[in-house]
């Protein structure tokens, strides 16, 4: 029987391997080796938590915006980010895992969002040198998720990557326009800039050969890419962008080099890096800490809307008669009160 089993996975694991060399997309009900279940759970739980944690430095704008116009766009934008999040979980949930599960991970620590977002958003600018910096460089990784070998995840990231290049085109506008106005504010956008320049470059994760996933990702055909060579294409797209923008880049040592035909670029503090992850950035308690109350303080709105499916999950069919059908249909489309206070 041992023997039957094992062939049996050696078989199925040879049609897996050869969907992916094939580019072929591998879905929810196709055999998947335990490992790659588990790096695709751990890589979507990790976007989906970067997501709506995401909201908060930015949300913290949206009272402050400096008028009418910004507020809606800002307003517009976390909303897509939440959207995201919703996105990435029910991918997840594709794999077999709950998004309790993966929120309770996240709220005890046990799972990681990206670091950039545990730095604090000090000035309007802020906002968008994020919109430029951050979410360019989510664009550079999450353009090639696209083609992910596996099929729920790539499809979410289509759209999910073209709402973040209005995203990324909107922080740009900011700043240009912060860029030629006021030379305080001129300052401001170039402070902003400074201080957000080098942890969008970490955003990439470690270098190569210190990067304990992505060699596999890659041979699965997760990523498409190493980090470094999405960090440097990165670098590449920005550098024409800030002198449009008129605004320097935080690098003495940034410079093109003819021979690589790429530019140059100084080293990264990854200490900074791992010290973040490790739960030491400016706001990593805070963030975690709101998300926290967040969730607690939603739980009547969770309750109710289980309540309202698992009433209507009940209810008898709609009568053959007409007028009694064009009756329940009328009630359907009213919105109550409970539809209202959870749109």
């Amino acid at each position: 029987m041992t023997a039957v089993t094992t062939d049996a996975a050696d078989g199925y694991e040879a049609v897996f391997d050869a969907a992916v060399a094939a580019d072929e997309r591998i879905e929810p009900r196709d055999w998947m080796p335990d490992a790659y279940r588990a790096t695709l759970i751990r890589q979507m739980a990790q976007h989906a938590h970067s997501e709506i944690i995401g909201m908060q430095p930015e949300a913290n704008w949206i009272t402050r915006a400096p008028s009418l116009r910004r507020k809606a766009i800002l307003i517009a934008k976390v909303q897509d980010e939440a959207g995201h999040g919703l996105y990435l979980y029910s991918a997840a949930e594709t794999l077999g895992v709950s998004r309790d599960e993966l929120l309770d991970k996240l709220h005890s620590g046990r799972q990681r969002y990206s670091s950039i977002f545990n730095y604090p958003t000090l000035t309007w600018a802020d906002v968008g040198a994020i919109g430029w910096l951050v979410d360019g460089a989510a664009i550079t990784n999450q353009v090639p998720l696209c083609r992910c070998s596996y099929g729920p995840y790539a499809r979410a990231m289509v759209r999910v990557c073209k709402e973040e290049s209005f995203h990324q085109r909107q922080g740009y506008e900011l700043l240009l326009a912060l860029s030629r106005g006021t030379p305080a504010q001129h300052e401001m956008a170039q402070d902003a800039v400074n201080r957000w320049w080098w942890p969008s470059l970490m955003m990439f994760g470690p270098p190569d050969d210190e990067s304990a996933h992505s060699a596999q990702s890659m041979a699965w055909k997760i990523k498409r890419h190493s980090n470094d060579e999405l960090r440097q294409r990165f670098v590449d797209i920005c550098v024409p962008q800030a002198e449009a923008l008129g605004l320097a880049l935080p690098d003495p040592d940034l410079r093109w080099n003819e021979q690589r035909g790429h530019h140059d670029f100084g080293a990264i503090d990854w200490s900074e890096f791992q010290a973040v992850l490790k739960g030491n950035g400016p706001c990593n308690e805070q963030r975690l800490a709101q998300r926290r109350q967040a969730h607690e303080e939603g739980a009547w709105v969770r309750e109710a809307a289980t309540a309202y499916a698992e009433k209507h999950r009940h209810q008898p069919a709609a009568p053959d008669h007409p007028e009694a059908a064009q009756d329940q249909r009328s009630h359907v489309d009213r919105p109550t009160e409970l539809q209202e206070a959870t749109a």
